[in-house]
Protein backbone atom coordinates (compact mmCIF):
# COMPACT_ATOMS: atom_id res chain seq x y z
CA UNK A 1 0.00 0.00 0.00
CA UNK A 2 1.51 3.29 -1.13
CA UNK A 3 0.43 6.09 1.20
CA UNK A 4 2.06 8.76 -0.93
CA UNK A 5 0.48 8.00 -4.29
CA UNK A 6 -0.84 10.83 -6.45
CA UNK A 7 -4.55 11.35 -6.81
CA UNK A 8 -6.90 14.05 -8.02
CA UNK A 9 -9.85 15.52 -6.19
CA UNK A 10 -12.69 17.63 -7.45
CA UNK A 11 -13.03 21.11 -5.94
CA UNK A 12 -15.93 20.10 -3.70
CA UNK A 13 -14.03 17.04 -2.40
CA UNK A 14 -11.06 19.25 -1.49
CA UNK A 15 -13.49 21.64 0.18
CA UNK A 16 -14.95 18.83 2.28
CA UNK A 17 -11.45 17.75 3.27
CA UNK A 18 -10.54 21.31 4.31
CA UNK A 19 -13.75 21.70 6.32
CA UNK A 20 -13.08 18.38 8.05
CA UNK A 21 -9.50 19.36 8.91
CA UNK A 22 -10.68 22.75 10.19
CA UNK A 23 -13.29 21.06 12.39
CA UNK A 24 -10.69 18.62 13.70
CA UNK A 25 -8.28 21.46 14.46
CA UNK A 26 -10.95 23.40 16.34
CA UNK A 27 -11.96 20.29 18.31
CA UNK A 28 -8.36 19.49 19.29
CA UNK A 29 -7.70 23.12 20.20
CA UNK A 30 -10.85 23.33 22.30
CA UNK A 31 -10.21 20.05 24.10
CA UNK A 32 -6.48 20.45 24.76
CA UNK A 33 -6.22 24.24 24.94
CA UNK A 34 -4.06 24.13 28.06
CA UNK A 35 -1.52 21.88 26.37
CA UNK A 36 -1.07 24.09 23.28
CA UNK A 37 -1.12 27.55 24.88
CA UNK A 38 2.64 27.48 25.45
CA UNK A 39 3.25 26.72 21.77
CA UNK A 40 0.89 29.38 20.41
CA UNK A 41 3.57 31.80 19.07
CA UNK A 42 5.44 28.93 17.38
CA UNK A 43 2.22 27.55 15.88
CA UNK A 44 1.26 30.97 14.54
CA UNK A 45 4.75 31.41 13.04
CA UNK A 46 4.57 27.95 11.46
CA UNK A 47 1.14 28.70 9.99
CA UNK A 48 2.35 32.05 8.62
CA UNK A 49 5.40 30.43 6.98
CA UNK A 50 3.38 27.61 5.43
CA UNK A 51 0.70 29.96 4.15
CA UNK A 52 3.31 32.39 2.78
CA UNK A 53 5.02 29.57 0.90
CA UNK A 54 1.74 28.28 -0.50
CA UNK A 55 0.76 31.80 -1.54
CA UNK A 56 4.09 32.34 -3.30
CA UNK A 57 3.76 29.06 -5.23
CA UNK A 58 0.18 29.94 -6.18
CA UNK A 59 1.24 33.45 -7.22
CA UNK A 60 4.03 32.12 -9.49
CA UNK A 61 1.67 29.75 -11.27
Amino acid sequence: MNRFKDFTMKWWQAGLFKIGMLALGIAVGAYWHGLFIGFLPALIALAALCLAYTTSVWWKQ
